[in-house]
């Protein structure tokens, strides 16, 4: 077994170099991606104040133009650079993660490095999924629950109009895109806790109950205090855990095929 791992005994100074060349190299690469985020994080704001827009839209606010405010002389400045580390970080992961592969890879078997690489693609493309639902439909969901508060100033009311300011309205994005990106990685987290023998399929149905509440025990505290977007995290959060459920079944049934093909080997005969 030890012919298919590729690392050799090393001392502990030269594990310790190869640790800070691959910091460099993930740290430049967020530097870099956060240089080029920050540049253009004026028009990364505008692009994501289209979903508010949207809710505008589905409010039927005629004539209602989309407005947010700064009340701070270095708000906005602040906003930029949180835009500009976000970014920099969602476009630098591809890198930090070679990064950490290539660190972790000559310590794994050849079977276990190519189970490993799929999860390092299957990780980003279900992240991005999930920020990508944020973006379509739940923004503009939350923002058109709290635009319907909005008062008129009609029959002797008091008129209430929502302005959000630059840093909250970015709080807010990013906030849901972390919870959603984060619930999206279930599935891979719960197949590689299979794969490794910490849970099985039988477990997660047993734990279903305990699932579904901490589902939305979840939800409640990364999301706004709002029933749209803490309904609109827990069911996807369900559906994820449903779908581990099934992709831990398929892994359980290939296991003793696999393990069968591997003790069977070429007889000896004469």
């Amino acid at each position: 077994m030890s012919a298919d791992i590729d690392d050799k005994p090393q001392p502990l100074i030269e594990h310790l170099v190869e640790l800070r060349q691959r910091l460099i190299w993930a740290v430049g690469a967020f530097f870099v991606a956060f240089l080029v985020c920050f540049f253009f994080a004026k028009g990364l704001f505008n692009l994501l104040v289209v979903p508010f827009e949207w809710a505008v839209d589905w409010a039927e606010l005629d004539g209602r133009q989309v407005e947010l405010i700064y009340t701070a002389p270095q708000e906005f400045f602040f906003t930029q650079i949180k835009i500009g580390m976000f970014g920099g970080l969602v476009l630098a992961f591809p890198m930090i993660a070679a990064q950490i592969y290539k660190f972790v890879a000559p310590g794994l078997y050849k079977n276990e490095r190519q189970a490993f690489i799929p999860f390092l693609v299957a990780s980003p493309i279900l992240f991005l999924i999930g920020a990508a639902l944020v973006y379509f439909f739940f923004t503009p969901m939350v923002m058109w629950f709290f635009l319907a508060m909005e008062q008129s100033g009609a029959n002797g009311e008091v008129a209430i109009q929502l302005l959000p300011k630059v840093s909250e309205y970015l709080g807010l994005i990013m906030t849901l895109i972390f919870a959603f990106g984060l619930v999206f990685q279930l599935p891979v987290v719960s197949t590689l806790m299979v794969r490794a023998g910490l849970i099985t399929a039988q477990t997660l149905v047993d734990k279903r109950k305990f699932a579904i509440v901490i589902a939305f025990v979840a939800a409640a505290i990364l999301t706004p205090p709002d029933p749209v977007s803490q309904i609109g995290l827990a069911l996807p959060t369900i559906l994820l855990y449903e779908i581990s459920i099934y992709i831990a079944r398929r892994i359980e049934r290939r296991r003793p095929a696999s393990s069968a093909a591997t003790s069977d080997g070429p007889s000896d005969s004469e």
